[in-house]
């Protein structure tokens, strides 16, 4: 039987590695953490919620103030395999970097299948020069901004690390202070023949211009920390090597941070907690 990808030769297989859940010790139970520790951000911090950055209904932002004007910024990606959840259920990481002095952004972005996948990266990248161009208005500071996600959203900030920002929008080429990938995917070629497919609807083409390790790597002088759950399959960590390998080929920076007995729906709990390797990493980039 001919390979579908590598050396899976059924969807199944593929599936076993790709669907989150099946190491997590409960699934619902993560989904009810984020849900509950996010409203407790949006009920205790200084927020704006719900901020246009572009011209459609999907295309918003949640901002997390610090207490301070002028801080830092971490713009953070969420996930949901690009067809699930939404910015309000991960206000939760707001939670431990506010604390930081740190003013936290959480986009919201139209889903598949509404959408292509070439349209949620480019809402993205809107959303981040939204903030390098307006933060200053909202509390933080636009010459010290980093960007992140988990799973779906470690691939779009990958995707946002690889832009050609001087080109495309005439911002600075190297915008961003520092990146946190987590848990993301980088070669989106599984995916066509799993139980995704039917909502994200890949393409050859799609595959080829959304995979970050299959594009050519710029250099970037942003550093970038990588990080996945010790709990998840192999693809996850597979898939995060081969993005740091080729990213630091082309001579730029990349750390990794074990997480050996997190899972992929507990590999961001850091950003909830101040004194977190997660916070601190972030913190370093600008000293608080």
């Amino acid at each position: 039987m001919p390979a579908l990808y590598r050396d899976f030769e059924t969807q199944e297989q593929i599936d076993a590695q790709y669907d989150p859940a099946i190491p997590a010790l409960d699934r619902a139970a993560a989904l009810r953490h984020y849900a509950g520790r996010s409203a407790q951000a949006r009920a205790t911090l200084p927020c704006e919620l719900g901020v246009p950055y572009g011209p459609t209904r999907a295309e918003t932002l949640d901002i997390f103030r610090a207490d301070e004007p002028g801080a830092p910024v971490f713009v953070f990606i969420h996930g949901g395999y690009w067809r699930a959840l939404s910015a309000a259920d991960f206000s939760c990481v707001a939670l431990g970097l506010q604390r930081r002095g740190i003013t936290v952004v959480v986009p919201d972005y139209a889903l598949c299948p509404s959408v292509t996948l070439d349209e949620i990266v480019r809402q993205l990248r809107a959303a981040c020069a939204w903030v390098l161009r307006h933060i200053d208005a909202h509390g933080g500071d636009p010459a010290r901004v980093a960007v992140g996600g988990s799973s779906a959203g470690g691939h779009l900030a990958a995707m946002c690390l690889q832009t050609e920002w001087e080109r495309d929008y005439g911002l600075p080429p190297d915008p961003f202070g520092g990146a946190v990938l987590a848990s993301g995917l980088y070669d989106l070629a599984p995916l066509r023949f799993s139980y995704l497919q039917p909502k994200i609807q890949l393409t050859e083409e799609l595959v080829r211009r959304c995979s970050p390790a299959r594009l050519a790597m710029r250099p970037c002088a942003t550093p970038v920390l990588m990080t996945w759950g010790g709990r998840e399959q192999a693809e996850f960590a597979r898939q995060s090597l081969t993005w740091r390998d080729a990213w630091r080929a082309a001579g730029n920076r990349v750390e990794l941070l074990a997480q050996p007995d997190a899972d992929h729906f507990t590999a961001i709990h850091g950003f909830e907690e101040p004194g977190s390797a997660l916070c601190d990493w972030v913190g370093r980039l600008w000293g608080v």
